[in-house]
Parts: structure tokens; sequence; C-alpha cells
């Protein structure tokens, strides 16, 4: 009786296209988020940080944020602490918001590992390529919405305000943005950044670093500058000359 496979290199196969997704995907870990990142183009790739998004009320926030403004993917291990992260996501958004894919369960190890997991089965950054494409292939065809809760990833329509998710912009909210409209290295920056924030329902406190890629994930720049110009730039905490000098 052989044991549990390995995950092994695959075949040096020509790149393939990526697929496009409209929608942010929440995974649980970094080799999760490269594993699914290698397969599609989405606005934003999330990470929970494994359980870490339980006590992280930064990443909740931008969580809750980004649904506000798009549905958003929900993929994560198919075990039992994936389910728990999994219910921990779905607790935190409406269900009209949740679109909710499921990798099959694989008994084996992750070639990067040295044991297997509890349960002994690969998680979303074990799932073959070929795999992930025939899920997003099916999400980004509309045959797969699951929004209803039944856990089963299959539905009908895609759910309302799927027209509203963003394409990823081609140009990049960067530090010397933020710098150069006042959210960085004045003595008012950090309260500035707290009002902005909260018009797109950012916690108060955020480092610059943090601030910045939550913005990246939120906005795309055109949108970002109109938040900081004009009448935007008053309630983001910009002063008339800062904004001028621009």
């Amino acid at each position: 009786m052989t044991g549990p496979l390995r995950n092994g290199k695959e075949g040096a196969a020509p790149r393939r296209e990526k697929i496009r997704i409209p929608y942010p995907v929440i995974v649980e870990g970094r080799y999760d988020s490269l594993r699914v990142d290698s397969v599609i183009d989405a606005p934003a790739i999330v990470t929970t940080e494994g359980f870490g998004i339980f006590r992280d009320t930064e990443k909740q926030a931008l969580i809750r944020a980004l649904a506000k403004k798009t549905p958003v993917v929900i993929l994560t291990d198919p075990d039992g602490a994936g389910g728990v992260i999994r219910s921990k996501i779905c607790g935190m958004i409406p269900p009209d918001r949740q679109i909710r894919l499921y990798v099959p369960r694989v008994e084996g190890m992750e070639k990067r590992k040295k044991a297997p997991s509890a349960e002994g089965v690969l998680g979303v950054e074990g799932t073959d390529r070929q795999t992930l494409r025939d899920l997003f292939s099916r999400l980004a065809e509309g045959c797969v919405t699951d929004t209803s809760g039944r856990g089963d990833g299959q539905g009908g329509e895609r759910p309302s305000g799927a027209e509203a998710a963003a394409e990823r912009p081609a140009r990049k909210i960067t530090a010397a943005d933020l710098m150069a409209d006042g959210l960085t290295g004045l003595p008012g920056s950090a309260e500035a950044r707290d009002r902005l924030g909260a018009r797109f329902g950012l916690p108060p406190g955020m480092s610059a670093g943090a601030f910045r890629r939550a913005l990246g994930i939120l906005l795309t720049y055109e949108e970002y500058r109109t938040a900081v110009t004009g009448s935007g730039a008053a309630d983001s905490g910009v002063d008339g000359e800062t904004a001028a000098e621009r």
C-alpha cells in the first residue's frame, strides 16, 4: 500500500495566460497566495495569516471594507482549520458578498514541508495548478457563485455588485504619493490618515505602510487622487498649501 502522494515538481510546460478574476481573493497564507497568483489575475489576494485573522483587527477592517465595494472570493484549505478560518471570514461580511470556492480534499504533503498537516491533506498551496485553473475558470464564466451558504460551490446568478469590481490599476499608490499628500512625514499625518481611512472603513492608528497597502487594495490610483484633492483634501486632512504645492 502506497503512502500519501507528495506534491512533486510539475513539468516544464509553456506558461499559460492567467485567468482574469474581477474579485479580490482571500486565502490563508503566503504560499497559498503565491500558488493562486500563478493561475489568476485578480485585483488583490489577501492572506489571513492563518488564525492571525482572529486577532488582526486591521486585516478584519480591510476585508469588511473590500466586501462593501465588491464581492470577495473565500478559498481556504480543505481541513478543519480551513473551515474555522472560512467561518470567521463569512461571519464578518454579508452572505451576498461571499463567493465560496473549495479545493478538493487530497491526501498528501507539500514538498516544502517536513511533516504533513494534522489531517494529512494538501492545502491550497499544494493543489495542482490545473485544478485551480478549472475552479477559477468556472468562476470567470459565471458558473460558480456560492453565496447561499450551502457550501457546495454551486450557484446561478452572479452576486449583486459584481459590476463594481475594479481591475488592477496600472498606477499603484506609492509611499511617495502619501508623503506628497501630507499623509506621512508631517506632525498631523497620522490624524490625516485616520480621517481619510475612516471614509473607507479602515481603523484608526494604522501605520503608514499598512495604510498604503490597504488603500492600494481598496482604491484605484484615480480614486485615491479624487479622495485627497479638491473637496476630498479637506476631508483627508491635507491642508490647502500642501495640495497647492502638488
